[in-house]
């Protein structure tokens, strides 16, 4: 992983205008013939539901790049109320007609399914209060003692300001270590600390390739909580490096590639652009946050850049959102470009739900249909995004 400094995404330069690089932005297109209404700051807001709207209104250079890389449908379901179906005093009319609208990604064919009566709901996510009586009752585990308490990679631990490296005991491939914080928080809210975080993932990379140099694709994650995959509460992300790239990993690649070659263009450029056109970037130093477009699940949040270097202000962003909007559990993934080439950077950042439900926020549609269902609007993100401060949660 080579130190960059290159900017990403807004090639014209000058923070977030977008009327700087000639991009009109949504808020100021007509809403009148769209029925967009605007909230009690007067200012307009814009739904996933209304997406059709609004790009038809854009110019036709705009058009034809959302064209190039979404398709965007939308169909109505109709059902029957039986005249006895009521909860309390609702009736359940509203449901009788419901606008869906599915948004595919025709370079990679992610597609996501919105239905306007989801998307109406509350962008905030239930926060259970006895998440810190949780953590504070599993204090003392073996990562709260990791020299003593962890296996060690055979080429050694790494060992950073805030967190430290261990083998996996049942590692995933056969490069695989866990990157203990040291302290017991499951949550980094520090831009310093995510920093450190992945200068010592870094680190770890250089010395798993010295040990077998055929591996050369880097992979870092971080599963916070139960919900997203985590089996221990005390703070830790994890960071391998393959022989042959993830799949992931690799059919973004594959889509850059085939992409350039039939339009002389670079696809993570176009993307931000296109994102940029509909309102739905946030620009954090040389790094994009993007509200995607075709999510895989809850309030996914996409950062783009091109060196690990731009990654830690853009994270710490998102994350600050997240802990505003009460997310507690939530899945980080960094796809990257293998050791020694150059590349953009793509960080996929995802919420998982209620800690405290029962019920899991993925299905058959998400597993093998390819397609997910997605309540959270990506407008209604990126609003929240532009609200609140990177700064440390209190």
């Amino acid at each position: 992983m080579e130190r960059r400094t290159e900017g990403v995404g807004n090639t014209c330069g000058a923070g977030n205008s977008l009327e700087y690089c000639g991009i009109i932005h949504p808020s100021s297109l007509a809403k009148e013939s769209l029925g967009i209404k605007g909230n009690s700051a007067g200012m307009t807001l814009w739904t996933v539901t209304s997406l059709p709207g609004l790009i038809a209104q854009l110019p036709s250079p705009s058009r034809s790049l959302i064209d190039r890389l979404f398709t965007v449908s939308v169909r109505e379901g109709e059902l029957d109320i039986p005249p006895g179906m009521k909860s309390g005093d609702r009736d359940f009319h509203e449901f009788e007609r419901q606008q869906i609208v599915r948004v595919t990604n025709r370079i990679t064919l992610e597609s996501t399914l919105f239905n306007e009566l989801r998307a109406q709901r509350p962008l905030d996510t239930y926060a259970d209060p006895g998440i810190a009586i949780d953590i504070e009752k599993s204090r003392g585990g073996a990562f709260c003692h990791p020299l003593t308490q962890t296996p060690a990679d055979r080429f050694g631990r790494v060992e950073g300001t805030y967190c430290l490296t261990a083998a996996n005991l049942a590692k995933y491939d056969h490069l695989h270590a866990v990157l203990i914080f040291r302290d017991h928080d499951p949550y980094l809210w520090e831009e310093e600390k995510i920093r450190d975080l992945l200068d010592v993932a870094h680190h770890w990379c250089t010395l798993a390739h010295h040990q077998d140099p055929a591996a050369r694709y880097p992979f870092i994650m971080w599963n916070c909580l139960w919900r997203a995959g985590a089996s221990i509460i005390h703070g830790h992300a994890q960071v391998l490096l393959a022989v042959e790239p993830y799949r992931a990993v690799e059919v973004l690649h594959r889509a850059v590639a085939a992409y350039q070659m039939e339009h002389g263009s670079d696809y993570l450029e176009d993307l931000i652009l296109a994102h940029q056109h509909m309102g739905l970037t946030e620009r954090c130093g040389d790094a994009t946050i993007l509200a995607y477009l075709t999510p895989i699940k809850e309030k996914e949040v996409m950062i783009i850049s091109r060196s690990m270097e731009c990654l830690p202000p853009a994270i710490t962003r998102a994350l600050s959102t997240y802990h505003h909007l009460g997310v507690q559990s939530f899945n980080l993934a960094i796809l990257m470009p293998p050791l020694g080439s150059t590349g953009h950077l793509v960080t996929r950042i995802v919420d998982r739900g209620d800690l405290a439900s029962r019920s899991s926020d993925i299905g058959g549609m998400e597993l093998y249909s390819g397609t997910s269902v997605v309540s959270s609007d990506p407008f209604r993100l990126i609003e929240a995004i532009r609200q609140h401060s990177p700064a440390s949660p209190s």
